[in-house]
């Protein structure tokens, strides 16, 4: 046996990988599953009882594997349906979205290499020396406006020295600390509201504006919170009084000797001036910007300007005010350019994953196989009424975001037919949205897949099996909360 083989580990699959297989089997899936069609309304919704046979349409397998990311980045659709970059019609591939997720990397990376963002958390740390225990619910209140604003993920790791060092000296432990920043951040993606990567991309493949189920998702994302303050909170409260208690007891001298050893933790994120908080004011300003520019006034019978905005305004939008920011921080014109540039790398991976999936949904249409799943779903859901269908979906989206955990990703695949399956259950389509970003949100919380996850424990030296064990319960109250407010929204 070599010393490659003996090092290996058995490692579950990228998001690549898995939509690529995927992209495979839906080939193969066009030559066994028959073709069908709907007809459709000027709203572009399926309508009940029109499914009827039409001629197959097989899709070759290497070609599909190959094209189909091609085509779902670039497809265009013609009047027959079909889609293929030589087309003319309409464009069918998600460049407008991926090219989106690129410019928020390039606006997301100036404001943080402004040091804005970390600077104020850092002031609120310091602030905070004395009073302790009102870090948690302020710290885990700003993670979580991060988090439903912008999807605040891997920027969070930056603060875990700094948190940690801080915990330990006011007599709570590491896990009280992580807590604070996984929990507080990723309660916020869970109860994501305007959040461009989760609500923004799943609302524009299910057909919907991004302001639907607001209010909804801000309930979500306030009981949430609150709950997870106090989760949190009773813990370290507990260790406080008595380490023992602590999960982590056994590395409590270990992790003091680790943490508390160096310098002010703080000092790395400098001082937070008054052009941090002038960047900070834009940065949010981009947020609310945006949101008003994608709801339709007018629609809502409201004496208000409507903009009409979709992917190519709210792009243009964050292009800009990455541009003021930078221009704000006084970043020179290179280090500018260059920071845009590697925020929009980052977030590279995102755009590919975009345009697999895309892909996935560019087979089936192409093979003629979309309506033959959304009639064998609808015959499904057919039985359940409008709680039971989003209720099953909210499930449905649990094992998902395990397979698919890139948010982006899972929505690309999956909108194109949760969300028309809606229509069959008399359930609006943001709730679909809403039922998908709470499940993944949720599994992101403690899935091994996550590098957001495991490199988070790993900083504050907590295992796996101990966040499991601590975290669990809150899981499941979140997943009652979620599933209650889907419930009762549709009986509203």
């Amino acid at each position: 046996m070599t010393e490659f083989e003996s090092n290996r580990k058995i490692t579950f699959p990228t998001a690549f990988t898995i939509l690529f297989i995927l992209l495979v089997v839906i080939a193969f899936a066009t030559w066994v599953i028959p073709s069908g069609s709907y007809d459709y309304d000027t709203e572009g919704a399926p309508i009940p009882g029109t499914y009827h046979p039409v001629p197959a349409n097989p899709q070759k397998l290497l070609q599909s594997a190959l094209k189909g990311p091609i085509n779902g980045m670039y497809g265009i659709e013609d009047e027959t349906g079909n889609v293929d970059v030589w087309n003319y019609g309409e464009l069918f591939g998600a460049i407008d979205v991926a090219l989106f997720v690129l410019i928020i990397g390039g606006f997301l990376g100036v404001t943080m290499k402004t040091g804005a963002i970390n600077a104020g958390i850092a002031w609120v740390v310091s602030k905070l020396k004395g009073k302790e225990k009102w870090m948690f619910p302020i710290l885990m209140t700003i993670f979580a406006i991060g988090g439903t604003t912008y999807g605040m993920a891997e920027e969070t790791l930056a603060f875990y020295a700094l948190i940690i060092t801080v915990m330990l000296a006011a007599g709570y432990d590491g896990l009280a600390a992580g807590g604070v920043i996984l929990l507080g951040a990723g309660i916020g993606v869970l109860g994501s509201t305007i959040n461009p990567f989760a609500t923004g991309i799943a609302s524009g493949f299910a057909g919907t504006d991004i302001s639907e189920g607001l209010i909804g998702r801000l309930v979500i994302l306030v009981i949430g919170t609150i709950v997870g303050i106090i989760f949190v909170m009773r813990y370290a409260e507990k260790v406080r009084k008595d380490p023992a208690k602590s999960l982590i007891y056994d590395q409590k001298a270990e992790n003091e000797k680790q943490f508390m050893s160096g310098s002010d933790a703080s000092a790395e994120f400098g001082e937070f001036t008054g052009r941090h908080k002038v960047i900070l004011f834009f940065f949010f300003l981009a947020f609310v910007v945006m949101v008003y520019g994608v709801i339709p006034w007018a629609d809502l019978g409201l004496a208000i300007p409507t903009w009409w905005w979709w992917f190519p305004e709210m792009t243009t939008c964050f292009l800009f005010f990455g541009i003021l920011i930078g221009l704000i921080g006084r970043l020179p014109e290179r280090m500018l350019v260059d920071t845009f540039v590697d925020g929009a790398r980052d977030m590279l991976g995102v755009a590919l994953i975009i345009a697999v999936a895309r892909g996935i949904t560019v087979v089936m249409n192409n093979g003629l196989i979309t309506d033959t799943v959304l009639y064998w779903a609808e015959q499904a859901v057919s039985g359940l009424g409008g709680v039971g269908f989003i209720l099953v979906t909210y499930l449905l989206y649990l094992p998902l975001s395990f397979l698919i955990p890139s948010s982006s990703g899972l929505a690309t695949v999956s909108m194109p037919i949760m969300a028309p399956l809606a229509d069959f259950a008399n359930v609006p389509s943001y709730l679909v949205v809403t039922a998908y970003q709470t499940a993944n949100g949720l599994v992101n919380l403690v899935t091994p897949t996550s590098a957001v996850v495991m490199g988070g424990l790993a900083i504050a030296r907590v295992g796996y099996g101990t966040w499991w064990r601590f975290v669990w319960p809150l899981v499941l109250l979140l997943a009652v909360l979620s599933m209650l407010v889907l419930a009762v929204s549709v009986l509203l």
